[in-house]
């Protein structure tokens, strides 16, 4: 499975999760049982860093979001969001811009038509702040 694959996976059960406060393992559990998809331990391992961050992470994308607050966020958006900054802040080795790069694809993908660039924003602000303290 390649990264973007297993990426997407990730974005799946951190989407899942807005809708069901279930652990990642359950999430997984029912996926392999229920609709006989194997997910890839990247993808375990993405899931779990926004499950055990989502505080944390949530502030982020408060302070960096200037046009929405996090409630009024589309779940979509904010799945890739949570995502994507779970990804820079608590993951090793993995490089930054293919995390940007990804979240905009997904984006793209499952979200609205202004999403790709409002995540784009998003991101990027917050990596600049974090290289220029």
């Amino acid at each position: 499975m390649t990264r973007r694959e297993a990426r997407e996976q990730a974005f799946a059960l951190v989407f899942e999760m807005v809708f069901n406060n279930m652990p990642v393992a359950e999430l997984v559990e029912n996926a392999t049982e229920c609709r006989e998809i194997e997910i890839d331990d990247y993808a375990v391992e993405a899931a779990r860093a926004v499950q055990l961050h989502r505080d944390e992470i949530d502030k982020v994308i408060e302070t960096n979001s200037t046009k929405w607050k996090l409630n009024r966020l589309p779940k979509v958006t904010l799945s890739v969001l949570r995502l994507a900054i779970g990804e820079l802040d608590y993951m090793e080795d993995v490089p930054t811009g293919a995390i940007i790069n990804e979240a905009v694809e997904l984006a793209k993908k499952y979200g609205g038509e202004d999403d790709a660039s409002y995540v784009n924003g998003v991101l990027g602000g917050y990596v600049r702040g974090k290289d220029h303290p």
